[in-house]
């Protein structure tokens, strides 16, 4: 009963991770359905603008082979959320480790709430909403093989990826009766579901795939970066229904969420700035424009749990931390082209490990403090998160591309690498001057 009462007071509507007793009862809430289906647009939105951070941080022959991993992605992996996706992430649990196929083509998922995810919006619109979700997390791996995957590859490693991987790590965590949920990991907006996972992968997928050619020896700056830092930006904008819509209701979580999304990006990208300047000399508006989305994925497994204060401390460990990492990257020579580890896996650990640290129940009554207000078991389970979803996207991953590469194979070849992929796989470019 104190718990609700909390909630009460604090307008709290737990994200699919918590759901839990509410004292509202499961009915259609015409402002919260109006609210999750704008943030589901958000959502949406930041798919194409991914498209576009990548689009410009390509070579010109490969604008619009980047910018069509990202927008294909959209078509397929919402025909495969329709198909079985969503009943594999959120269907009726089966031993913690998957859903069901009872709601396999959405059969089931109808317009009154589904009271253990989100009680007072429609089941359609929380599904929809975790589509957008489900779409752009294979998205974000495509940076790490930029310029040199096969189309048709890649189409087959997305499906194979999306059902695999992240519809069981989705059920881990968010799905009533996943393993991990049970074990009381907390990830309010996709730490772990999405960063994690898709950041380890595209580590391994660079490792299995290799370097472009001529790297470390031909220039490979970005062609473009007015089109990268307007797809920063727009990525800033859709983060806010990223982040602030998984609390699945308006009110003072989402608020809360909203806020503290914001905090951690301009922290991040401040420090970034100034450690770039001292050590190179100059800050960039590329650095900035990384920096921001390091501070946005950091922040995400947290935004739920964290004050305004604790968010501005993670923003700055996110613009430090994955700096360094990103800097890293040339000691140990692997080709994570746009850096989708460096930003995307070192931020969803990073920022997973900080809700272990900041959690607050003065935040969100749902959830444990952190190690930081007194309870260090917090920080252990959700290190225990990271490690085993770490452990199982990397061999699951390079299981995946192994069995491509000795079937129809992963790379062009030489000749269309050289040439580009607009060319060569798309028969068409992105500049006609």
């Amino acid at each position: 009963m104190n718990k609700l009462l909390m909630a009460a007071a604090f307008g709290i509507i737990a994200s699919p991770a918590y759901a839990e007793e509410t004292v509202r009862a499961a009915k259609v809430d015409t402002g919260d359905t109006a609210f999750v289906l704008l943030s589901a647009a958000l959502v949406l939105l930041m798919t194409p603008a991914l498209a576009m951070f990548y689009g410009g941080m390509v070579r010109r022959k490969n604008v619009l082979g980047t910018i069509m991993q990202s927008f294909v992605v959209i078509a397929l992996i919402s025909v495969q959320w329709i198909l079985w996706g969503y009943s594999l992430s959120f269907g009726p649990d089966i031993r913690g480790l998957i859903g069901g196929l009872d709601w396999i083509g959405l059969k089931g998922v109808g317009l009154e709430p589904n009271s253990d995810y989100a009680a007072t919006v429609p089941h359609m619109a929380f599904m929809i909403y975790q589509a957008m979700f489900a779409v752009i997390t294979p998205a974000l791996i495509s940076g790490a093989i930029a310029e040199r995957m096969k189309f048709s590859a890649f189409l087959i490693f997305t499906l194979l990826w999306s059902t695999f991987v992240y519809d069981p790590v989705a059920h881990w965590v968010w799905g009533t009766g996943g393993w991990l949920k049970e074990l009381g990991v907390i990830d309010f907006a996709g730490g772990i579901v999405v960063h994690v996972t898709s950041g380890i992968s595209a580590l391994a997928a660079a490792l299995i795939i290799g370097k472009r050619k001529g790297y470390m020896h031909d220039a490979m700056t970005p062609h473009n970066l007015p089109l990268t830092v307007l797809g920063a930006g727009l990525l800033w904008f859709g983060w806010f229904g990223f982040n602030g819509g998984s609390a699945l209701a308006s009110g003072g979580l989402s608020t809360m969420a909203f806020v503290v999304t914001h905090i951690s990006a301009v922290a991040a990208t401040l420090i970034w700035v100034l450690i770039e300047w001292v050590h190179r000399g100059k800050p960039t508006m590329f650095g900035a424009a990384t920096g921001s989305i390091a501070g946005l994925a950091t922040i995400t497994p947290a935004s739920g749990f964290v004050g305004p204060m604790s968010a501005l401390l993670i923003g700055f460990a996110a613009g430090a931390v994955c700096y360094a990492a990103l800097n890293l990257k040339n000691r140990f020579r692997y080709d994570d082209s746009l850096d989708a580890f460096g930003v995307h896996g070192v931020g969803g650990i990073l920022g997973t490990l900080a809700a272990g640290l900041l959690a607050q129940k003065a935040i969100n009554p749902a959830v444990a403090d952190g190690l930081f207000f007194g309870n260090p078991k917090l920080f252990l389970i959700q290190a225990a998160g990271v490690a085993v979803t770490a452990l199982y996207s990397f061999i699951a991953t390079a299981a995946m591309l192994k069995v491509i590469d000795m079937t129809i194979g992963i790379r062009v070849d030489e000749e269309s690498e050289v040439m580009g992929l607009d060319i060569s796989q798309h028969g068409e470019s992105g500049y006609t001057l």
